[in-house]
């Protein structure tokens, strides 16, 4: 909720008033279509909050959005794993179980969480022996929301 809340009133969608926080008309006319909310809401939210605010651990992982997107775009395509995605950007090494789990916790606190609370991925957890492993995978979302440089690079899944 402060991240909604924080999202309507930097937006100048909503505002307090008289002890109340309320839509504002300009609110009010964007809440009628979603796609239009969503157009409005998620790039900013994305792209412009600092989402190293909400982390416990400082810092914010090198590299920018439109790198973060094709790899992933590419990476998440039929599903990955977190250690999967970092070591297609940062290089191989790194995993929860060693040095490298900080710049791996970073980097999903910064670029993974918010596209999962955007609703772009999804995440599936797998027991595996003693820890659970993140599977990432595309929502319908993803797809219809984001056109990419590597879009075309990639190959539809064979449905059975």
């Amino acid at each position: 909720l402060l991240t909604l809340h924080f999202l309507l009133t930097a937006l100048k969608l909503g505002r307090h008033y008289r002890g109340e926080f309320r839509l504002t008309q300009r609110g009010r006319d964007v809440a009628k279509s979603l796609g239009e909310l969503f157009a409005e809401m998620i790039p900013f939210y994305i792209l412009k909050v600092d989402h190293s605010s909400y982390a416990r651990l400082d810092g914010r992982p090198s590299g920018n959005w439109n790198v973060w997107l094709n790899v992933i775009n590419v990476e998440i395509d039929h599903g990955a794993t977190e250690r999967r995605i970092f070591g297609a950007l940062y290089g191989e090494g790194p995993d929860w179980d060693n040095e490298g789990w900080r710049a791996m916790a970073v980097f999903s606190t910064f670029v993974m969480l918010p596209l999962e609370w955007a609703g772009l991925v999804v995440v599936k957890e797998i027991k595996r022996e003693e820890r659970t492993e993140r599977l990432y995978f595309k929502t319908p979302l993803w797809r219809s929301a984001l056109k990419l440089d590597t879009d075309r690079t990639l190959t539809p899944a064979t449905v059975h």
